[in-house]
């Protein structure tokens, strides 16, 4: 961070001296394009001039067209003439103040490489156009055995992302993807290594999604009396199998545990008078409230129904949305 020292004992007034200071660190590029000024608290801590002082000065440098001021956000230095003051006033730039430089210092990176100008315009070009074509069909694929989780994933990626998926064996990936230029294909990690040897020959990309650790679920488990009665249910045939080898390494014998997907009516029913807690995924959950409400007059004790968090985890999501160009 550039020091600005003010001399108190100066014929020069304080603010004027500030004001040359930072026009100078403008103009030498120390302050470059899209640069965020300090704030006023910061600047006079440095400086020890007074906050009302130091807005007087970024005013003036906002007056003559060095700097403007973004609502919510702060001050930054414009660009000047061919630098492309017109791509700062871009309502793109004011919502994303950072973006500019991002995507100068993306291309400064490209230029060192040997890039011209031209080919690196192709490059970025070809990438947006080949996400914006990706994003157009993106497929969930799992292996037929456990096409419950692929529900499970495209109930959660829907809810999510705000667009359509579409759900796929894995049996029958290769012959869909012979029938599309460009698609994203998503799978939990768990599948990832089957999935991108189907997909690598066709030249899609694949992203494997991270589940979600459960650690929030399990310690509840832990807390559990001895001989309890708990319940699973999910989409997924293999989380419940997983499940079932976790929870009695986790707690042996001392707990009885059920498992049922949503639409086995007869293993649900015998759950919900069985169970004194009953944990559900996100899809499954209003299926097996209904059947506790349906149930409650031959219900003593209902179970307690919690709801898991998502199968897929956070930062797998935010990263798929990225990568799609969702946010």
């Amino acid at each position: 961070m550039i020091q600005f020292r003010i001399q108190p004992d100066s014929e020069i007034p304080a603010s004027t001296q500030l004001f040359n200071q930072i026009r100078f660190a403008i103009a030498s590029r120390q302050y470059p394009p899209g640069y965020k000024l300090p704030s006023t608290r910061a600047l006079a801590m440095q400086t020890g001039l007074h906050r009302n002082t130091i807005s007087k000065v970024y005013r003036q440098l906002e007056d003559d067209g060095l700097v403007e001021s973004l609502a919510g956000s702060g001050i930054y230095v414009r660009a000047q003439g061919h630098e492309g003051g017109s791509r700062l006033q871009s309502p793109i730039l004011k919502e994303h103040p950072d973006a500019y430089k991002i995507v100068q210092q993306a291309l400064d990176e490209l230029l060192s490489q040997g890039c011209s100008l031209s080919e690196a315009r192709e490059l970025f070009l070809a990438e947006i156009d080949w996400r914006l074509r990706c994003s157009a069909r993106v497929l969930v694929a799992v292996p037929a055995t456990d096409i419950g989780a692929g529900e499970l994933m495209v109930y959660e990626l829907e809810e999510s992302l705000k667009i359509p998926i579409q759900l796929v064996a894995m049996e029958e990936l290769t012959s869909i993807l012979d029938k599309t230029t460009s698609a994203t294909v998503v799978t939990s990690r768990y599948f990832i290594g089957d999935v991108e040897a189907i997909a690598a020959p066709k030249a899609v990309r694949v992203i494997p999604l991270d589940i979600y650790d459960y650690a929030k679920e399990f310690n509840q488990v832990k807390n559990l009396v001895k001989e309890s009665c708990i319940g699973i249910v999910s989409l997924s045939s293999g989380i419940l199998r997983a499940a079932e080898v976790i929870l009695h390494g986790l707690r042996g014998d001392e707990l009885l545990v059920m498992t049922s997907q949503p639409k086995d009516s007869y293993k649900l029913q015998a759950m919900i008078k069985r169970a004194q807690v009953i944990f559900a995924d996100q899809a499954s959950h209003p299926h097996v409230h209904a059947a506790v409400q349906a149930a409650q007059e031959d219900l003593i004790r209902p179970p307690k129904l919690i709801r898991c968090d998502n199968y897929i985890g956070t930062k797998s999501i935010n990263l798929l949305k990225r990568e799609l160009g969702l946010g």
